[in-house]
């Protein structure tokens, strides 16, 4: 936790850029307003569609790693069945896997292309990324940005080596540039470079273009699993 603290004062003038920081907030804010009163026949759906399916709850809360490492609870429509099976084995490996740090090669959702456990309703929404939209709200709340790298699980980042925790320097967002460029397709070492180019290269107008790819990625459904 020092060596990230250490960074992030090392870095703090680099990231400083007091307008544009409150044009991303103010941004932020209205963008979400907006897609949650707009979108809320299509929130509506969603749950109704899960609800009938699997049941409740139709929102999924996971704590995730945010700015400087503080822990925050992430909103997501639920797509996983209520009572999902994950073997102890695999826990396992996993854990053992991570302690000697978060290797380049590793893809966190592989796994998931043919997870039984995955709602039918589920394998639409992550296809669009209609599990993220309940994400507005943590916008809403300061947790998190629109724009930004995406909020990892805390079981990975405690295994992050002095430069996967760079990209901790930043709010988390619900796209980021990572997400434009491969999105679930990527490895860990092609996410956290991208997400380290934004840490590093953060500005008003690669936020604009990131949004603008993102609604293309979504429409297209590109990418995600």
């Amino acid at each position: 936790m020092r060596n990230l603290q250490s960074q992030i004062e090392n870095q703090s003038e680099k990231l400083k850029k007091p307008f544009q920081l409150a044009c991303k907030r103010l941004f932020d804010l209205v963008v979400s307003l907006i897609c949650l009163v707009l979108l809320s026949p299509l929130f509506i759906g969603v749950a109704l569609c899960i609800y009938f399916e699997d049941g409740r709850p139709f929102l999924f809360k996971q704590k995730r790693s945010g700015l400087h490492d503080n822990i925050f609870a992430i909103y997501k429509f639920r797509s996983m069945k209520i009572n999902p099976v994950e073997s102890a084995e695999q826990k396992i490996q996993e854990k053992h896997y991570w302690e000697n740090g978060v290797p380049d090669s590793f893809v966190f959702k592989t796994a998931s292309l043919h997870n039984p456990n995955i709602t039918r309703t589920g394998k639409f929404i992550r296809k669009y990324s209609l599990d993220e939209l309940p994400q507005f709200l943590n916008v809403l709340k300061g947790e998190m940005s629109i724009i930004g790298p995406r909020p990892e699980i805390i079981d990975i980042t405690k295994y992050y080596n002095e430069t996967q925790k760079q990209r901790l320097m930043v709010k988390p967002g619900i796209t980021g540039l990572a997400q434009v460029n491969g999105r679930s397709s990527m490895d860990h070492g092609e996410k956290i470079r991208h997400d380290l180019n934004y840490v590093r290269n953060f500005s008003i107008w690669m936020d604009m273009k990131i949004c603008v790819k993102t609604i293309y990625q979504v429409i297209l459904g590109k990418g995600s699993v």
